[in-house]
């Protein structure tokens, strides 16, 4: 099993490696856009900038994250990485609107290109830093069950097909001459950027729901119990969610009444250390009852109040 504390410190280093991509990128933007003067380059800085924002939040959230339950928060503080996400998702809506005002200006009021080129090359070296760094992200989070990792570097991926965007309209531009193409490129990747704002919100709306743990895992919880059900154990209330990196399962075990009380227990203690082996960062709460006796029928459905 993954300690929650080394894997907290991994992920606030993957978070950092964020922040240090986005200082990066922030700056070779910001010469491309004044090298050029594209609306489309400027809108693809601001998003960068909104990126610098976000990691900064990632990695407040994730540190916060690792602290240990106390009394006031006896189930961790694993659910602030949702806060992160939430914050990300907002930036992006506001740097979408920012955009879309810019390049609504330069519609009526065009302005031509300069040295386009110069301005390309530097505007997809930042992409391929972006693209680098989102595929790590996305990688870890998926890994290590961090939404703030993964919907940081899904935003850093939806960065890189704006710098793909732009490059279209510029080399657009130099071909046909039509100054209008960056603008209206500028405004379909704030649509673009609207979209992917959304679907992280609507993420980790979903996480502070305490939704159900992933059905891959679900199906490595549901092999565990057959293996002891095999041996006249049953199961049922079984309840499943995650917080952040964190997994929660309660359920209730079956077990003949005559079996002394250490025997139960024993059987708990490996049920429990058999699901922590095969699912990373979850706890296990379980309840012993006997199998003849009608009360232990009585509350199997998931709502027990």
């Amino acid at each position: 099993m993954v300690s929650m504390a080394s894997n907290s410190r991994s992920l606030t280093r993957f978070a950092r490696l964020s922040i240090m991509t986005a200082l990066v990128t922030i700056l070779l933007k910001v010469i491309a856009y004044l090298l050029t003067g594209s609306v489309g380059l400027l809108s693809d800085a601001m998003e960068s900038l909104v990126n610098l924002a976000a990691a900064g939040m990632a990695f407040w959230m994730l540190k916060l994250s690792e602290k240990p339950p106390d009394e006031k928060h006896m189930y961790g503080h694993s659910k602030a990485e949702y806060f992160s996400s939430v914050f990300e998702g907002t930036l992006i809506l506001f740097a979408a609107v920012g955009i879309s005002w810019t390049a609504l200006q330069r519609i009526f009021v065009p302005r031509p290109i300069e040295q386009p080129a110069l301005g390309l090359f530097i505007s997809m070296l930042a992409a391929l830093i972006n693209l680098l760094v989102a595929r790590k992200l996305i990688t870890a989070g998926q890994k290590y069950h961090s939404l703030t990792l993964e919907a940081d570097g899904r935003h850093l991926l939806t960065d890189v097909w704006t710098s793909v965007g732009v490059f279209i309209a510029i080399v657009g531009v130099m071909i046909t001459g039509v100054q209008l193409l960056d603008p209206l490129v500028a405004l379909f990747i704030a649509f673009n950027i609207v979209v992917s704002g959304f679907r992280i919100i609507g993420q980790s709306v979903m996480g502070f729901m305490d939704t159900a743990i992933s059905e891959k895992e679900k199906r490595e919880l549901y092999l565990v119990l057959e293996e002891f059900a095999t041996k006249g154990v049953q199961f049922h209330g079984i309840r499943t969610r995650q917080s952040g990196v964190r997994r929660f399962v309660s359920m209730h075990v079956l077990v003949p009444g005559e079996w002394p009380i250490r025997k139960g227990h024993d059987l708990l203690e490996r049920i429990e250390a058999k699901i922590r082996e095969k699912i990373s960062n979850i706890t296990v709460f379980t309840h012993l009852e006997p199998l003849e006796d009608e009360k232990s029928w009585a509350d199997i459905t998931l709502d027990r109040s």
